[in-house]
């Protein structure tokens, strides 16, 4: 399965208008953002878990990359309501849950050779920094010089620019903003290759983006199995 494969390009998808696939496990959804394989795939995703569902205990051999957007994410070392922030590094496993249901942004399969750093970032948590022009607040959640992701605050009817040197891709978690006549609301993920700068319009309610700034996929990115 190959969707939206062609990082040389920009993209734009609207995830909420987006169908539920079923998963393997009874009462967990995906809607496929990006995707490069079968059920093991190069994958970016939003996961619905219905209330009390969970998947079997597994290694994420490609390492996982999760934000929490609604409910609340569990598994057997805690839980990670919304707002919180994730990595699992390649060979972590876990059962994850969620008792009440919870709806996550997820990252498969896109970590590089060498990266084993594991962090949780409840919400809140991360270093607060400058926000950029038009923006109202901007939270480090990781950065160790080849990737950098953020939580910002988009004031109302503000234009923002983000400069783009390695790679950006983002999701819109809460407000509107508007990129080149596109109207972009909650579960919008986007794409963009080097070079190409992110210019948006806030809404009249603001915005709240996650990005990450970094190659699309790393060079050294670990290896799929056959």
């Amino acid at each position: 399965m190959r969707i939206n494969d062609d990082l040389s390009k920009p993209v734009i998808v609207h995830g909420a208008k987006l169908d539920w696939v079923p998963s393997p496990a009874a009462g967990v959804d995906r809607r496929m953002l990006f995707r490069v394989g079968g059920e093991v795939a190069r994958a970016t995703s939003i996961v619905r878990y219905a209330q009390g569902s969970a998947f079997p205990r597994h290694i994420h051999s490609g390492g996982e990359e999760i934000l929490v957007l609604e409910g609340v994410f569990q598994d057997e070392h805690g839980d990670y309501p919304a707002g919180c922030y994730f990595r699992n590094p390649p060979g972590t496993s876990h059962i994850p849950a969620a008792k009440e249901g919870c709806t996550i942004f997820v990252r498969l399969w896109q970590y590089r050779d060498g990266d084993h750093t594991q962090i949780v970032r409840q919400p809140g948590e991360g270093q607060h920094t400058t926000p950029r022009p038009g923006a109202s607040a901007a939270t480090i959640l990781f950065d160790d010089s080849r990737e950098e992701v953020r939580l910002e605050d988009w004031r109302a009817d503000e234009t923002v620019t983000v400069a783009n040197t390695r790679g950006l891709e983002f999701l819109v978690l809460s407000g509107r903003l508007t990129i080149g006549g596109e109207t972009l609301k909650p579960q919008s993920w986007g794409r963009l290759p080097a070079g190409a700068d992110l210019t948006a319009t806030i809404g009249p309610e603001g915005a709240r983006i996650w990005l990450k700034d970094a190659p699309l996929m790393h060079p050294d990115v670990l290896q799929m199995p056959e």
